[in-house]
């Protein structure tokens, strides 16, 4: 159990894993996510940006022996009207100013895009 402020999370130490915690890689891959996240809440009133909403997926290239994050790959969606130098400049604010992302990219390869939510019309 991890603790911080007010909250509590279970964690994944299980050789055999837990279906109701993330795991440690998993854990590394939210914190990566919550940091991007945060940051664009953070930067959209500063660019009067407008966004209705943002997803992250991220992916990770492990290697085994020894073990090790060889990489991460992410990709921002953002549900957006903005143009597309706008959401450059919004992804650029986000990669500059992340702490845990700015760590990660230190540390391994971190890369990434940003691309507006594409919305299908239902017939």
């Amino acid at each position: 159990m991890a603790r911080a402020k007010e909250a509590s999370l279970v964690l994944d130490t299980d050789v055999a894993g837990r279906r109701d915690a993330f795991n440690p890689a998993e854990l590394f891959l939210a914190s990566i996510a919550a940091c991007m996240i945060k940051g664009i809440d953070r930067v959209t009133p500063l660019l009067n940006f407008k966004l209705r909403g943002v997803e992250v997926r991220l992916t990770a290239v492990r290697q085994d022996a020894p073990p090790l994050i060889l990489r991460v790959d992410y990709e921002l969606i953002v549900d957006t009207d903005e143009d597309d130098g706008r959401l450059d400049l919004l992804h650029r604010n986000v990669r500059k100013y992340g702490t845990i992302s700015n760590t990660v990219a230190a540390a391994t390869v971190l890369e990434g895009v940003i691309r507006r939510r594409v919305v299908h019309a239902t017939a």
